[in-house]
């Protein structure tokens, strides 16, 4: 998380949907092995974050009972100090991220295979096509697939959220940075730094 607190995002509903949006983050821990990472699809529900790992992912077999860091990157981008008419600068970088920090515990089968639906369903209903659903796999095959991997659920207990896009410039600065970000191929920093104006 950014240390200047005026890039502190504190929305936690507003965090909840970027990870909703993007479904998709890091797994940070410390093992025995030293810190490990997975990247892995997430889905929050009932305040937790569900995800699952590859039995034979080097974090699979400690995270059970640890505290773990999860991370969602959302949009970024490079600002040069041109964008924002301030060429004796140096550049910086805007992003949106957000951190979730908690205890994990190992999910059941049961829970695992609603994990796995639910994901499923979240990411296939933003496609323009029928949703695919496990009833379409041959017999068997889910059950064989699901003995493949580990479910876990992480129980947020801090919520950290850094929303850095400009602040403290100016509006027609930001205004004028975002339009170069935009152009050079970075729409959604963009969206995110006009949003910020009044």
């Amino acid at each position: 998380m950014h240390p200047n607190p005026r890039f502190h995002w504190q929305d936690r509903e507003a965090m909840a949907e970027l990870v909703a949006q993007v479904g998709f983050g890091m797994v940070f821990a410390d093992t025995p092995d030293g810190p490990r990472v997975a990247h892995v699809p997430a889905i929050l529900q009932d305040g937790r974050l569900l995800f699952h790992l590859a039995k034979g992912n080097a974090l699979t077999k400690y995270l059970d009972g640890r505290t773990a860091l999860f991370v969602v990157n959302g949009p970024d981008a490079y600002v040069s100090p041109d964008w924002y008419g301030e060429p004796d600068r140096v550049p910086t970088w805007n992003y949106v991220a957000v951190e979730l920090e908690g205890p994990v515990l190992k999910l059941s089968r049961e829970e695992l295979v609603a994990q796995a639906d639910a994901l499923s369903a979240a990411q296939e209903g933003r496609l323009d096509k029928k949703p695919w659903t496990r009833a379409k796999m041959r017999d068997g095959l889910f059950e064989k697939m699901l003995g493949a991997i580990t479910g876990f659920a992480l129980e947020p207990r801090a919520w950290r959220g850094t929303i850095k896009l400009g602040q403290g410039k100016p509006a027609d600065a930001v205004r004028n940075a975002a339009d170069a970000i935009e152009a050079n191929g970075r729409p959604a920093i963009a969206h995110w730094m006009r949003s910020l104006e009044p």
